[in-house]
């Protein structure tokens, strides 16, 4: 696996514990989207984003930065990945929506973004982070769904592996 950093936006610490799982299951680090420059960026050739879904499907407040610094640090012949966390029963309409600005984003910068999930096995309305019927990456719903987090994870990177 090339070199790979885990960076996260959270807000009450959900997706900053994803984040954690999911970097020390790929032996990388897990960075606060604010503690990240241009050089943090430029030195990994892996960069899985993360955000945590709010109110009408926006994207966590610490992104709005991030976005404009993935965007001007370029991201051409890079491999990005994409999880989101939400809560599909109380924002059943959309869950994990915020992913979709955070591949947007990334698509826009020049990057490489790996295929996202299915949506199969999902209770949700809608979500802008649908794209062709997949999500844009992993989504998960830590609140009422924590039994399936570990699971959902292990597959997605399992899927993703071999493009790391």
């Amino acid at each position: 696996m090339k070199s790979t950093i885990v960076i996260y936006g959270s807000s009450t610490g959900t997706c900053q514990s994803i984040a954690e799982t999911i970097a020390a299951k790929l032996g990388a680090s897990a960075v606060d989207v604010t503690s990240i420059d241009e050089a943090a960026i430029s030195d990994h050739d892996n960069l899985i984003l993360g955000t945590s879904t709010w109110g009408a499907g926006e994207l966590q407040d610490d992104w709005y930065d991030g976005i404009n610094l993935l965007k001007s640090a370029g991201l051409s012949g890079k491999t990005v990945a994409l999880f989101g966390c939400g809560d599909a029963e109380s924002y059943p309409d959309t869950f994990c929506g915020g992913m979709k600005e955070l591949y947007d984003a990334a698509k826009e910068a020049g990057a490489n973004v790996l295929e996202g999930v299915s949506t199969e096995g999902y209770t949700f309305d809608d979500s802008d982070a649908v794209v062709d019927g997949k999500f844009v990456g992993l989504s998960l719903d830590d609140v009422n769904e924590d039994d399936k987090t570990e699971e959902r994870i292990d597959a997605w990177l399992e899927a993703i592996k071999p493009s790391l």
